[in-house]
């Protein structure tokens, strides 16, 4: 299991802000084709709004190329951009790819997305960085969904300094 962790672990990229996984590799993962996996997406394009899933620009994905080191077209290369999906879309491959595999690598996918969060929780920030995180997370919110809203306010509460309490018991002042 730990060694599928970081095999998964190697395949997630940071684009847009997003941690992703690319279709290609997505699909070595669930041992499918590539234009499989893609046609199953596209055919249920309703599931996979932009946060869940988009398509590389040609920018983004010369940089890619340069760091995972992918052949150039008319050398075994894509024909089209790759799609990057984030956590979110990847959970809901399991819904499109219907399959004992699919199911079985998207516990493995979320496995090892939940240790990436905890990593990154457990690493202790400043006050500026949890503040920097909480405004980022504000420019996030006006295009996204209320479940960020919540790690807003649990942002702030740790930011507040904890609010005096009443003593209970016998004083002796």
């Amino acid at each position: 299991m730990e060694n599928a962790l970081v095999s998964i672990l190697n395949m997630i990229y940071e684009i847009r802000g997003y941690n992703v996984m690319l279709d290609s590799d997505l699909a070595r993962l669930y041992e499918i084709e590539t234009k499989t996996l893609n046609r199953a997406v596209k055919r249920n394009l309703d599931r996979f709004p932009d946060f869940f899933m988009f398509q590389l620009t040609e920018d983004e994905f010369d940089s890619l190329r340069y760091q995972i080191g992918t052949s150039k077209e008319g050398k075994g290369g894509r024909r089209y951009l790759p799609f990057a999906f984030t956590e979110h879309g990847v959970l809901m491959l399991s819904s499109v790819l219907n399959s004992k595999k699919a199911i079985s690598v998207n516990i493995e996918i979320m496995v090892t997305f939940i240790k990436l969060r905890q990593y990154a929780l457990s690493q202790n920030g400043t006050d500026e960085q949890i503040a920097e995180l909480r405004k980022l997370l504000m420019l996030y919110i006006e295009k996204n969904d209320k479940r960020v809203n919540d790690i807003i306010i649990a942002l702030n509460n740790l930011i507040e300094k904890p609010k005096e309490t009443k003593k209970i018991g016998f004083c002796t002042d």
